[in-house]
């Protein structure tokens, strides 16, 4: 679908692009949810006794769990509600391009996936979103997303 597509279809289903700002708050909540199920999860796991080192070194063995955790939360809530709790706090959600619903199963997998490679090249992907008029992320272009306000 061209630019001209997609602007007129927004504009004929009154649809508007999220701000970054909101966009920003979102990511904001959502690592502050993510990162609370982790140590509610794996609390006992932290031996009272640990050392600064042995503290950092564990946590840095859990590493995989948590990009998991990321995942899974993600492509879940993207899936079946079209946004995580923090768009849904934000009041914000996710569309695939192609038919303005939320995006499928495969759909929020890849996009889940390919943020954390977002991330992990120190936020490149998200920094490309206030370069691009259409605000899409590495991980929206990826999927054929996009982050709009919810009616």
């Amino acid at each position: 679908m061209t630019n001209e597509e997609l602007i007129e279809k927004f504009e004929r289903e009154n649809i508007s692009l999220a701000t970054l700002q909101k966009r920003g708050f979102a990511y904001a909540i959502d690592e502050i949810l993510i990162s609370l199920l982790f140590a509610f999860i794996y609390i006992d796991q932290i031996p009272q006794t640990a050392s600064t080192e042995e503290m950092i070194e564990m946590i840095n063995g859990l590493f995989f769990y948590v990009v998991l955790l990321k995942v899974i939360y993600q492509t879940f809530f993207v899936w079946m509600y079209g946004a995580t709790l923090g768009r849904i706090a934000m009041k914000i959600r996710v569309i695939s391009t192609e038919d303005l619903e939320k995006p499928s199963l495969l759909l929020s997998l890849s996009r889940a996936s390919f943020r954390i490679i977002s991330e992990s090249i120190f936020y490149l992907g998200f920094v490309w979103a206030a370069l691009n008029p259409k605000r899409e992320t590495w991980h929206d272009k990826v999927a054929n997303t996009l982050v709009v306000n919810a009616h």
